[in-house]
C-alpha cells in the first residue's frame, strides 16, 4: 500500500516548519494547540507519546492490518517530529543521515558506531 505523495521531503519539511510555530517561545498556546501543550510539558510528555505510539504500530503490524499500520506509523512520525523540534533539529537532519547511511551494511553502519 504505497500511497507516498510526490513530494515527501516537502511535506515533512511544511509539517516541521508548522511545528517550530507551536514552540511556547514562538508563541505557540498550548490551550489551543496539542505541539504548544506538548512542548509546554517537556521532554516526559512527548517521549510517552512516543512509547504508546511505538506500541500501537507494534500492535498494528501484528495485525497486519495495512491501514492501521500507516496510521500508527504517522502518529509515531508525528511525535518524533514533535521531538525534533523540541531540540531545534529538523527532518532534514534525519533524512541527511539516512542518505549517510545509504549503501552501508546495517551491522558495518553499527560497527562503526562509539560504544555507548
Amino acid at each position: 500500500m504505497s500511497t507516498a505523495a510526490p513530494s515527501t521531503t516537502d511535506t515533512l519539511a511544511r509539517l516541521a516548519d508548522t511545528l517550530a510555530t507551536r514552540r511556547p517561545d514562538r508563541g505557540g498556546d498550548p490551550q489551543s494547540s496539542y505541539t504548544a501543550r506538548l512542548l509546554a510539558k517537556g521532554p516526559d510528555a512527548f517521549l510517552k507519546k512516543i512509547g504508546e505510539e511505538a506500541t500501537e504500530l507494534v500492535m498494528a503490524a501484528k495485525d497486519g492490518v495495512p491501514e492501521r499500520i500507516v496510521s500508527e506509523t504517522a502518529d509515531l512520525w508525528f511525535h518524533c517530529l514533535v521531538t525534533l523540534t523540541h531540540y531545534n533539529l529538523r527532518p532534514e537532519d534525519v533524512l541527511a543521515e539516512l542518505a549517510r547511511r545509504e549503501g552501508l551494511s546495517g551491522l558495518e553502519e553499527k560497527a562503526r558506531r562509539p560504544a555507548s
